[in-house]
């Protein structure tokens, strides 16, 4: 990957990648940056500078290859391997990871959960069994895990991310609106669901305004 890359072009990526792979789907071979602009609601010259942050793929008068590039593009956002996943919460949240299709499709598994609700343990979700969060140390230990999904109670946020660290895990999926102190050699992407319901709101309230 090149080098500084800004924060709005890493979140444009996923954008780039599933576009390109229903182009494939589509039978589109090429694209230009004018309609990749287009289907995106992005200008041609943001599309080029995107690209051009991780090397020049497209070719002037042709355009991409949407193949191509799509494997590109995969290939920065590190989807061309296989992820193993720890599910921290067998909530509602954890059970809609846990049977969501399009995590396996795109390489990241989920390869056990954990719950402390002895109601949930033994319980199995999409062919796994719920493990007591009491073993995960052992688990993890034996199972090495690149990603956890935490999706646990607020008070048991901070400790589960503790633990998950001095385990060796460096990658959180972070549900739980808490803001996780931690290692700065660990990477936490936050979901705060209300948070996106308040700008939501926000922004309706504009417009009505």
């Amino acid at each position: 990957m090149a080098g500084y890359v800004s924060e709005a072009v890493i979140r444009r990526l996923p954008g780039y990648y599933r576009h390109l792979r229903e182009l494939e789907a589509e039978g589109v071979k090429q694209i230009s940056s004018q309609g990749l602009g287009e289907r995106m609601k992005l200008t041609a010259s943001q599309i080029r500078q995107d690209i051009n942050c991780f090397g020049g793929f497209g070719r002037q008068g042709y355009g991409y290859s949407v193949s191509e590039l799509r494997s590109h593009i995969g290939k920065i956002l590190g989807i061309d391997r296989v992820h193993h996943m720890a599910i921290l919460g067998a909530g509602n949240i954890g059970r809609a990871v846990a049977l969501s299709d399009s995590f396996p499709a795109n390489g990241f598994l989920t390869k056990a959960i954990f719950d402390s609700d002895h109601q949930k343990v033994g319980t199995v979700i999409g062919g796994i069994a719920v493990q007591d969060v009491a073993t995960l140390t052992t688990y993890l230990k034996a199972n090495p895990i690149d990603i956890a999904v935490l999706a646990v109670p607020i008070q048991w946020a901070q400790q589960a991310a503790e633990d998950l660290y001095k385990n060796g895990v460096r990658a959180i999926w972070n549900f739980v609106p808490a803001d996780l102190k931690l290692p700065a050699d660990t990477t936490v992407v936050n979901v705060h669901l209300e948070e996106g319901l308040e700008i939501l709101s926000f922004k309706m309230k504009q417009k009505n305004d």
